[in-house]
């Protein structure tokens, strides 16, 4: 008891200050429990959370007794947090899942603060039934000593805190399923650890770690280890006893070696030793598909001479695996590897700058604007930009990798990465390296920041022309050369060679003449003047099956283009063609496109403008498939011919639909749109979406699919409503015609309608309501506010559709504790839409008229590694803040420079200048 000082009042404990308080601060009456949701209590969102749960159990709400989850803010005052916690035992007897974090505040640089809760009060023991504790983002610098007391502990979350040790204590702790201490300082772990029998996920990155104990075999049900970024420079033969393991990540330590037995682990499928020190690994491990060893000495080379003594030690350069929260990283002078979740890897050599560099990174989505391909370029990654723009590094050699799946076709053909340098788009030097049989990196050296993609062209040649002549041949076709004669200029000028090849049967079917050929398709450019001082000469080798001896000299034609125009011209009557057996040489002085055909045509010119067309072309179908369990659904996708078929078998077991569209032609980087008819619309606000019109950029190496919801305004209680959806070539129009015009459009000669399939939502049976899973009401809500943006019902119809198996991580992310996770998976066992439904709609039914909803749900997403979702979301509600500014505008409430400007609203000036 405190002693009382004569003549001074006594000071008031910190409960009964916060009783005191908060009398007048919450109006506790029936039904008026806002933040009471079922047997969930939130109350981290909310100013003066703890004052409010204080008066609460002041006023013996008998509600209280009902609650199973808690949730607070670690940003209390230390005292007053204290003294909250104190009164859980008595006051919430059936909590279950407690959660104390912080993180919820930002500093001027936009990072995370930690909470204050610095210890807990040793009553908390007393919550006898607790199986969820969540103490991530405070300042703890030990252990609580009544946790390893909370017996029924099965998850248990201490990740951004201040631990630098782990009591043995921890071994007490027989139904722990989950640990996760990442991003503290811990330097060593007690060997009780290895008696957690249950323990099957073990997080322990981003800590100080140089050995681990012997002990950690016992983990015997072990499924997920992580030790990524730790100083481990060797590891315990008890690994190899885990026979449970199947997840092992070792990540940017300083493992020398590993033991051997880890190969013979039975379960075990991913294997990350990514940026170590390892040069002798396992022969098992290094033919396993599993492994990942990038970033270490491992080809031979010779090991590093050791330092005479006084050499002063360098530092070793810090290695980064940044998670999806983040877009943004310091680099130092020391430099640094760092490794992007979105499939990007940088490494910045010591000295590249001078000073400490906030490096951001986007990975946008690609768009004609941000994409500039040539006539016969392919697309086969998205579009990466990093900031800031322009600033060139001191030191040469700061590395980049982009990871994309390779194409199919690569005879004659090669990738580059493109980047936009000084308002104008070049190709880098570029080297591959397999990361798996279908996944390659591309590999280049950046000399400032800008917007990176990787292409695939035809294979370019080049050269430096100087004033005494040279030679360039094709490495692709070497029949195909050009010669400089002494004196074609007179200050030196680079040349550019590319060569694209002809399939034999595409010009006798487009001619319809079986002895009709072509030579390849050659392009010549240069810098400098446009013209040579001299005659250049150029050498094509005659089309297949022509040869110099027996050819009919006036079906050979030597055909032109000079971009950007679209034809071809017949130059034959004004050069001189020199034949030999397999050759034809002419002689030019401007450099542009040639091509040599063999045909008894007249008026060859607009025929090869057709066929260079179809050289461009690809043939792909349209298919629209409706989900089996929720025909709200539809699924909408661009697929080239010889993908159809394998898709759809992949695609069957939850869709169902009509047979693929007749095969229709489409160009790289071709704009379509789909468009709902006959009673069916788009049931949400999309940024891809305009007046119910779908928007697609087809690439024929990326995935040309949209998944929409779609409504009707027919009550399908009476009958089923039966659809379509139709697809148009170009962009969406700036006024959407009747579907009667539309109808009349398509029976046109030119019209730019490509396919129509029908769409089918069944009759509704009872009281059924459309896109709700067994057991689940979906009341209508909205997430978010009208100047941050809302998601609709529909929005987050949608985000459950693109979960799949990833929904339980971001269920964890959104404070969804382990154990509602295990009740959810048995309640809808036999029915995943189900499961991520409930999650995710009982999720925001608790968050609705919450601030910060929204961002809490996109960091989920982030966290989980689902940032494709997570930049849908964004679009989302950048569109809804847009309409919602234009609105304002419309109505006179706020001056036109209200407006918002973000990246779907406005392009970057780069690009657009490109």
């Amino acid at each position: 008891m405190a002693a009382v000082v004569e003549g001074q009042e006594p000071e008031p404990s910190a409960a009964e200050d916060a009783a005191r308080d908060a009398t007048d601060a919450v109006a506790v009456g029936p039904g008026t429990l806002p933040l009471l949701a079922g047997n969930r209590l939130s109350l981290d969102l909310y100013p003066r959370g703890c004052h409010r749960l204080l008066h609460l159990c002041a006023q013996q709400v008998p509600q209280l007794l009902e609650v199973e989850f808690l949730q607070l803010s670690g940003h209390e005052d230390p005292r007053l947090l204290e003294a909250t916690l104190a009164q859980l035992p008595s006051s919430l007897p059936h909590l279950r899942s407690l959660v104390v974090k912080g993180g919820q505040h930002r500093d001027a640089q936009g990072a995370c603060l930690r909470g204050s809760l610095a210890t807990l009060p040793a009553g908390l023991n007393g919550l006898v039934r607790l199986a969820h504790l969540d103490l991530s983002f405070n300042s703890l610098e030990t252990l609580p000593a009544c946790v390893p007391q909370m017996c029924g502990l099965g998850a248990l979350l201490l990740s951004h805190n201040c631990l630098s040790e782990l009591p043995e204590a921890l071994g007490a702790l027989c139904a722990l399923t989950f640990l996760a201490v990442t991003h503290n300082r811990l330097q060593t772990l007690p060997t009780a650890l290895g008696s957690l029998s249950t323990l099957q996920r073990l997080d322990l990155s981003e800590n100080l770690l140089d050995t681990l104990p012997p002990e950690i075999g016992g983990l015997s049900s072990l499924a997920e280890l992580n030790l990524a970024s730790n100083r481990l420079q060797s590891l315990p033969a008890s690994l190899a006893g885990l026979r449970s393991l199947q997840l092992l990540v070792l990540h940017s330590n300083l493992l020398a070696s590993v033991p051997a037995g880890l190969a013979r682990l039975p379960l075990l499928t991913r294997l990350d030793l990514r940026d170590n020190q390892l040069r002798d690994v396992p022969p098992e491990l290094l033919d396993a598909p599993f492994v990942r060893l990038q970033g270490n000495p491992l080809s031979g080379s010779p090991p590093t001479p050791r330092s005479p003594p006084g050499t002063p030690v360098v530092p070793k350069m810090p290695s980064l695996l940044l998670s999806s929260d983040l877009d943004s990283f310091a680099v130092t002078p020391l430099g640094c590897s760092v490794t992007l979740t979105c499939g990007v890897r940088l490494r910045f050599p010591a000295g590249a700058t001078a000073t400490p560099v906030t490096v951001r990174y986007r990975l946008w989505l690609p768009e004609p604007r941000l994409v500039p391909l040539g006539p016969h370029d392919s697309l086969l990654s998205g579009v990466l930009e990093l900031q800031p723009h322009g600033v060139a590094f001191q030191q040469a050699g700061v590395g980049l990798w982009l990871l994309f799946v390779p194409p199919r076709a690569r005879r004659c053909r090669e990738v580059v990465v493109r980047t936009l340098s000084d308002n104008s788009w070049s190709d880098l030097e570029t080297h591959l390296e397999e990361e798996a049989p279908k996944r390659l990196w591309a590999h280049c050296q950046v000399p400032h920041f800008s917007w990176f993609l990787v292409v695939s062209r035809p294979v370019s040649d080049a050269c430096l022309v100087p004033p005494e002549g040279t030679l360039l041949c094709s490495s692709g076709h070497p029949g195909v050369k050009v010669t400089f004669p002494p004196g074609a200029t007179e200050e030196p000028r680079h040349v550019r060679m590319q060569v694209v090849r002809v399939g034999s049967r595409e010009l006798p079917a487009l001619l319809r003449e079986p002895e009709a050929a072509a030579s390849p398709l050659l392009c010549l450019s240069q810098s400098g003047p446009l013209s040579f001082l001299r005659p250049v000469t150029v050498q094509l080798p005659l089309p297949p099956g022509i040869t110099g001896l027996s050819l009919d000299r006036s079906c050979l034609h030597l055909l032109h283009r000079a971009p950007p125009a679209a034809t071809w011209d017949d130059i034959t009557a004004q050069v001189a063609l020199e034949l030999t057996h397999l050759y034809a040489r002419f002689q030019v002085t401007r450099f542009s496109w040639y091509w040599l055909w063999y045909t008894t045509k007249a008026c060859v010119g607009g025929l090869a403008r057709k066929a260079w067309e179809r050289l461009r072309l690809h043939r792909v179908n349209l298919i629209a498939l409706q989900r089996r369990r929720d025909p709200e659904q539809v699924l909408l996708q661009c697929l080239p011919r010889h993908k159809v078929d394998a898709t759809l078998r992949r695609l069957l077991e939850r869709y169902r639909g009509p047979e693929p569209s007749d095969t229709v032609e489409v160009f790289e980087g071709e704009k379509f749109f789909a468009a709902f008819e006959r009673g069916i619309a788009v049931d949400a606000d999309r940024p891809d979406c305009v007046e119910g019109r779908v928007c697609f950029v087809f690439y024929s190496h990326l995935k040309n699919l949209k998944e929409v919801y779609v409504t009707t305004a027919l009550d399908r209680r009476a009958q089923a409503v039966r659809g379509q959806v139709s697809f148009y070539r170009g962009e969406v129009p700036a006024e959407v015609p009747e579907e009667a015009e539309a109808a009349r459009q398509r029976r046109g000669a030119d019209a730019l309608w490509m396919a129509t399939l029908p769409i089918k939502l069944p009759r509704l049976r009872g009281s059924e309501e459309p896109a709700q899973g067994p057991g689940l009401s979906l009341a209508p809500l909205n997430l978010g506010d009208a100047e941050t943006g809302f998601l609709t019902q529909s929005n987050l119809l949608n985000v459950a559709g693109r979960l799949g198996p990833d929904w339980p991580a971001v269920a964890l992310h959104l404070g969804v504790p382990y154990r509602q996770l295990q009740r959810i998976r048995h309640e809808f066992r036999d029915d995943l839409d189900g499961q991520i439904r409930h999650m995710l709609f009982s999720w925001a039914e608790r968050q609705a008229g919450q601030p910060g909803a929204v961002g809490l749900l996109v960091q989920a997403l982030e966290q989980s590694d689902r940032r494709d979702v997570a930049e849908e979301v964004r679009a989302v509600l950048e569109l809804g803040r847009r309409k919602y500014q234009e609105g304002i505008r419309r109505t006179s409430l706020a001056p036109g420079d209200l407006a918002l400007r973000g990246p779907s609203s406005s392009p970057s000036p780069e690009p657009a200048q490109a």
